[in-house]
């Protein structure tokens, strides 16, 4: 998925971080995907926060960030575009600004591991809200994760993995979620969180 629209076949080159044009100039690793989606990881709240010519920033094309999940099932416009959820079977692989943060459904670190940098804790951890939408997420700084919905507690809870401004959930029932903090505002699964 080029695009959260736009289906094609082919293959994605990384190098430094972002998408290539073709194969580097050097031995490089390969991955086989055959019969997997690759997506991009956006939520639309966060494009819309982003001026207009930045919109195109999380498509799969040449020069922007290797970002991206490799699914093992059909992944449709809505579920790139708001709340992708993919179950540890179908995930394959996921790429952050060109590192591998999941593969075969696993984490490749410890959760909490990229919280004992103070910066990434003060970025992170606390409480996030949505007020609008009665949600509140306690991210914490041992990498767990528990959500306040509608006034119940621990409605989920899980696992957490932050690089740069990307935030990567492992719910304990079993599935795998995504978010973006941009401009101190974390979007996730069309939720629209400001820290409480």
């Amino acid at each position: 998925m080029q695009t959260p629209q736009t289906e094609v076949s082919g293959d994605l080159y990384v190098s430094d971080g972002v998408f290539v044009p073709e194969a580097p100039d050097r031995e490089i690793e390969t991955i086989s995907a055959r019969g997997a989606y690759a997506v991009p990881l956006m939520v639309d709240s966060a494009v819309a926060q982003r001026p207009d010519f930045q919109h195109g920033i999380y498509d799969l094309v040449s020069g922007n960030s290797a970002t991206f999940a490799l699914v093992r099932r059909t992944v449709s416009e809505p579920q790139i575009r708001q709340m992708l959820i993919v179950d540890p079977d179908d995930l394959m692989a996921e790429y952050i600004d060109g590192h591998l943060e999941v593969w075969q459904g696993e984490a490749t670190r410890p959760a909490g591991e990229d919280l004992i940098d103070s910066a990434a804790r003060a970025m992170w951890v606390g409480t996030w809200e949505d007020a609008g939408r009665g949600l509140q997420q306690h991210l914490m700084p041992d990498g767990r994760y528990s959500e306040t919905r509608g006034g119940r507690a621990n409605a989920y809870t899980g696992r957490y993995w932050v690089r740069e401004r990307r935030i990567t959930y492992l719910d304990d029932s079993g599935f795998w979620a995504f978010g973006e903090l941009l401009d101190d505002t974390l979007h996730h699964a069309g939720f629209v969180m400001t820290r409480k």
